[in-house]
């Protein structure tokens, strides 16, 4: 007899799961060779707390009442929570905190593309180191525990939040076409973003065209000089924030690893400024990703600088997996 269970979840067997604890265990190793406190937090939170992070996160949060009325909520990532704990819990302990997790997290989304509701993640979040090095000491961090996974031929992009944001508008957009095409850009709905754009009535031909050219644009550091002059001031103060940024990662080991991106925007509306997305040759999907924060942290009532990754421990898997298979040889997790 067959019981099916809920789209968008999945049974893990014994040998899955032990490639998967092996996958979990190496990255806290990372984590905690950097000095990063492994924490926990609640799989339920309450469902004002998760909006308080992120407003687009409530309509994907599964919500539910409890017997006292109170409207719960699942947790839908690990930052809003840890934003949380770290303002209630933190408020005695001086800053940098370096914390780290290993945790399901779930969203009410309709299953497709292998999209999951329930999914493991492994990050970290720094909170309270200012500038560029906060970045710096993350993507540090994030491709050490991708060599752990043996995923060395992983890419790291690199992108800003509010370049597209800075772009439209120093070409003319209105808040409302910088809102409803920034949702375009960040679910990659390349020609519906097109299409709005030229229908909108906000930009002539060419602006279009530069509009549409600039989020194409990836490759090394040189890419930044080559955008300037394609916007105004407010793009280029975005591409000096870039700037900076990418020296301060190539000032370390792990610069050669950095893709910058023109065209990159997360879904997850608490970015503030850079942004990061993993990938690997080995699967077509984002294994990872992540970015400074500093706004969700001043929700939660702590003035402090901050910024984390977390990596998708699913797709991680499938990709050793793919590697295994075209390599002919075991798990390297």
């Amino acid at each position: 007899m067959i019981h099916p269970i809920p789209p968008g979840t999945r049974d893990v067997l014994p040998d899955e799961m032990r490639e998967l604890r092996k996958l979990e265990e190496s990255l806290l190793g990372v984590f905690e060779s950097f000095g990063y406190g492994e924490v926990r937090t609640p799989t339920i939170e309450y469902a004002d707390v998760v909006g308080r992070g992120d407003e687009a996160s409530v309509g994907d949060a599964y919500r539910f009442f409890d017997d006292r009325g109170e409207l719960l909520a699942l947790r839908t990532d690990m930052t809003i929570p840890i934003a949380r704990l770290v303002a209630t819990r933190f408020g005695e302990v001086p800053p940098p905190w370096r914390l780290s997790y290993v945790a399901n997290a779930y969203r009410a989304v309709t299953p497709q593309r292998a999209r999951l509701r329930e999914f493991g993640q492994a990050g970290i979040e720094l909170i309270g180191v200012d500038g560029a090095d906060c970045i710096a000491e993350v993507v540090e961090i994030l491709a050490g525990s991708l060599d752990a996974a043996g995923l060395g031929d992983a890419v790291i992009g690199l992108g800003d939040a509010g370049l597209w944001a800075a772009l439209v508008r120093d070409l003319g957009g209105s808040d409302g076409i910088v809102e409803s095409s920034s949702r375009r850009l960040a679910e990659h709905d390349m020609v519906g973003l097109g299409v709005e754009l030229r229908q909108c009535g906000e930009f002539d031909v060419g602006q279009v065209e530069t509009l549409l050219e600039i989020i194409q644009m990836r490759g090394g550091p040189d890419l930044i000089s080559s955008a300037r002059g394609r916007g105004g001031a407010l793009f280029d103060e975005v591409l000096d924030r870039m700037e900076s940024t990418c020296a301060a990662i190539s000032a370390g080991s792990v610069g050669g690893r950095i893709q910058i991106d023109l065209g990159m925007l997360r879904e997850l509306g608490y970015y503030t400024g850079s942004i990061l997305e993993v990938y690997d040759p080995s699967v077509g999907e984002a294994i990872g990703g992540g970015g400074r924060y500093d706004g969700l942290m001043k929700r939660f009532g702590v003035e402090q600088p901050a910024a984390g990754f977390s990596l998708y421990l699913e797709p991680i898997h499938k990709a050793q997996l793919e590697q295994d298979r075209t390599r002919g040889g075991g798990n390297n997790a």
